[in-house]
């Protein structure tokens, strides 16, 4: 078993190891001691492959389970489908002394931990994410919430699971462009500094390094969430490209995926750091082609005016700033404050081909 503390105000641990889908109640009696009632919050296809999976491993350990799933995508992470989460886990009478089981990617996974933010002002839960984006990033950190219409995660909360456990043999029924959302977030923490974890993008052979993957992806995301829990520093570098990714996803009504338009995203800041002066027309194509051997996009028809418009809802904003992150390097990347004034030209800049 690989592991990793992540030491937020609630500390807790991040373990990876395969088989892990089936022992999900052995580990969650390790951090709870006794069992409980256990909701698992869910998606209709995760449910349908490990949803009787885990509710039996957990019943197994003397918990008392019930089971809500949500139909899959984008479009369900709504305050409607939250909203039916809650009132699910209000008829199974959960107490504060229970917990949830947030099983899935990070859709599911975002709105559980938001449910368990605010049902009864706050109850334990732990994370189970069953696809690679979910396992690398959302699963970590404590960023809970639900989409509004206006943008993508602007109603949620900061709240920390109780232990997050990885299983990357469920990686083996994901669709390729799924799995593919995942690489892009990966690929962005060799970007950030994990120089190792880019070249095996790079040179193609990542697969033979996952559980690895997981572990160097999670750790890079710990040090910079203990540094700044509540995202106003420098927590905010786990933002490149998605100023620009979120803007993608919006405009596409969400028709294309997040890993997918974060691996834009990454690019168009690239771009922009190489008309700015700050990184090498060599990072960019380096990149490109990195991204592009892993069947992930490089490029969008939408114009800087529908990115600069979606982008200015970005919760990230704050007043008449926006922060982009920008690379200087492969393994370096920089914050860069901009007016939001300038945002429309930085855009045109960025979209340059």
């Amino acid at each position: 078993m690989k592991t990793v503390d992540v030491n937020t105000g609630t500390p807790y641990q991040v373990r990876i190891e395969r088989g892990m889908i089936d022992r999900v109640g052995e580990a969650l009696l390790t951090v709870l001691g006794k069992p409980c009632m256990a909701a698992i919050l869910t998606d209709e296809t995760v449910d349908a492959l490990y949803g009787a999976r885990v509710e039996k491993s957990l019943n197994q350990s003397g918990f008392t389970t019930c089971r809500y799933a949500i139909a899959p995508g984008e479009e369900h992470k709504t305050l409607a489908d939250w909203q039916g989460m809650l009132e699910f886990m209000a008829k199974q009478h959960l107490t504060r002394s229970d917990c949830i089981v947030a099983l899935g990617g990070g859709i599911p996974g975002d709105m559980a931990g938001f449910a368990a933010a605010c049902y009864l002002r706050g109850v334990k839960f732990i994370q189970v994410p069953t696809t690679l984006l979910a396992m690398v990033d959302s699963s970590v950190g404590g960023k809970t919430g639900v989409n509004l219409a206006s943008g993508k995660n602007q109603l949620g909360a900061f709240y920390q699971p109780r232990l997050v456990l990885c299983d990357p043999d469920v990686l083996a029924t994901l669709p390729p462009e799924t799995l593919a959302d995942g690489v892009s977030e990966s690929i962005k923490y060799g970007v950030l500094g994990e120089n190792e974890v880019f070249e095996w993008f790079e040179n193609g052979d990542w697969t033979e390094h996952t559980e690895e993957l997981i572990q160097r992806c999670v750790q890079a995301k710990a040090a910079l969430v203990e540094a700044d829990e509540r995202d106003t520093g420098s927590r905010q570098l786990l933002n490149l490209g998605h100023t620009l990714g979120h803007a993608i996803e919006k405009n596409s009504d969400y028709q294309v995926t997040h890993g997918h338009a974060v691996a834009i995203g990454m690019v168009l800041a690239a771009r922009l750091a190489a008309q700015l002066g700050l990184c090498e027309l060599q990072v960019v194509s380096r990149l490109i082609a990195t991204l592009e051997r892993n069947g992930l996009p490089t490029k969008t028809t939408y114009t800087a005016v529908q990115l600069t418009d979606a982008a200015l809802s970005d919760k990230k904003r704050t007043g008449g700033t926006l922060t982009l992150v920008l690379p200087v390097k492969i393994g370096l990347c920089k914050l860069h404050p901009v007016d939001v004034s300038q945002l429309e030209t930085l855009v045109s800049l960025s979209i340059q081909v």
